[in-house]
């Protein structure tokens, strides 16, 4: 975090379109402290919040990022993953933009509470959402709601180092009243010929007639906005539904499926591989992990060996997890991490990535054995002290866990 960055934009620009990493991106996850310098609106329901750290230095990241912040709110912590909208090539200042969500715990106390000189928490970077990892000479970003924020991160970053790779970003909003960044945008638009910015909107505003593309995005709509688009990598991301769509229209125009990168900012509806009202958070780019949802393709995505082979026809062992601090019991298949385990039974456990990187499901194994791969999660000190990432720890035998 001492480190500083020099020349963000350093050979940058030697691959037509190419993003590189900035220097030490790649190093993991780490912990920040930073400081709230300055909250600003976006747009009727949405604000950013631009965060400096605390002591000397910069924030090295790939745009497209997240961090897994931690917020103390009255007398509790709550962890929630943003995604970075700021760019790397701005990287005295890391800014998150949330969107206030009816009920929401965070988001709420972000925009009523939190205010410049205010210090939070957080770890990372992290994701692999990144033009940084997908150089190429023609994008396209597709963005539905707050979708639009790692693709700000990435927009911003090709537009300051006056990148020569061709941008077409596509965000779908209700009305014009809910589009994000849309001045902002226009400039852009303006000022650099290699990108190009289009808006859909189901419908009019309450102020604003809307005389652009109406309704939802569809093939067409899509084929005539960006007439070359099966020559672009995508990069999308919004809500499942939006996605799910955004993937149909363009397996149906017979566009690459390798070339196609998404990432959700929902969370997944409870049952087998997700927890039950867990934090949405930016998910993993597509084809980067096994589909969760069966006790093998887990243990795959968390590098643990399954205890037992797939071709085993007969039972898998089961071990009982006991939470000590509710005192609820549940069973665990050998090979299901804990965190699957506990959703499945109607068991909600704090929980942010799902990929052992965040560390926001970090807990105490008091009693038992787990075996557990992780990319990052926990540091050496913390495995010392039987610390263990739910998301990513199968069973070896019965366990006591502090939760």
């Amino acid at each position: 975090m001492n480190d500083v960055l020099t020349d963000p934009g350093r050979e940058a620009l030697r691959q037509p379109g190419a993003l590189r990493p900035a220097d030490g991106a790649t190093d993991g996850p780490a912990d920040h402290v930073l400081v709230c310098k300055q909250v600003h609106d976006v747009n009727h329901d949405t604000k950013t919040f631009a965060f400096e750290p605390a002591g000397p230095g910069v924030l090295r990241h790939d745009p497209g990022q997240y961090l897994a912040f931690t917020f103390e709110i009255d007398g509790r912590e709550f962890s929630r993953c943003y995604t970075l909208s700021s760019p790397p090539s701005r990287p005295h200042l890391a800014a998150i933009t949330v969107k206030r969500v009816p009920g929401g715990r965070v988001s709420n106390w972000l925009h009523d509470v939190l205010a410049p000189g205010a210090v939070v928490r957080a770890r990372g970077p992290m994701g692999r959402f990144s033009t940084a990892r997908h150089p190429a000479p023609a994008y396209l970003f597709l963005s539905g709601g707050s979708g639009a924020t790692p693709l700000m991160s990435m927009t911003r970053t090709l537009y300051d180092l006056a990148s020569p790779a061709d941008v077409a970003f596509v965000h779908s909003a209700r009305t014009p009243a809910d589009i994000p960044f849309r001045q902002e945008l226009a400039l852009m638009a303006a000022t650099a010929p290699a990108i190009r910015v289009a808006h859909v909107c189901e419908d009019d505003g309450r102020t604003e007639r809307w005389h652009g593309h109406r309704g939802r995005l569809s093939l067409g709509m899509l084929q005539e906005i960006v007439p070359d688009l099966l020559e672009r990598e995508v990069f999308c991301c919004g809500p499942a539904g939006y996605m799910r769509a955004v993937r149909r229209m363009l397996h149906a125009a017979g566009h690459p499926e390798a070339r196609y990168h998404e990432e959700s900012f929902e969370a997944p509806a409870p049952g087998p591989g997700t927890a039950s009202g867990s934090v949405p958070v930016p998910g993993s780019a597509s084809g980067s992990a096994p589909v969760p949802g069966t006790a093998l393709a887990s243990a795959l995505a968390s590098g643990s060996d399954p205890v037992r082979s797939a071709e085993d026809s007969g039972p898998a062992p089961r071990f009982t997890v006991e939470l000590s601090r509710s005192g609820a019991t549940i069973e665990c298949e050998a090979g299901t991490p804990v965190l699957e385990a506990a959703a499945r039974a109607g068991i909600t456990l704090p929980s942010s990535c799902g990929e052992g990187l965040c560390g926001t499901c970090v807990t105490t194994l008091h009693r038992g054995s787990v075996t557990m791969r992780h990319q990052g999660g926990l540091r050496p000190r913390d495995s010392a002290q039987n610390k263990i990432l739910l998301c990513c720890a199968t069973p070896l035998e019965n366990l006591v866990i502090d939760a």
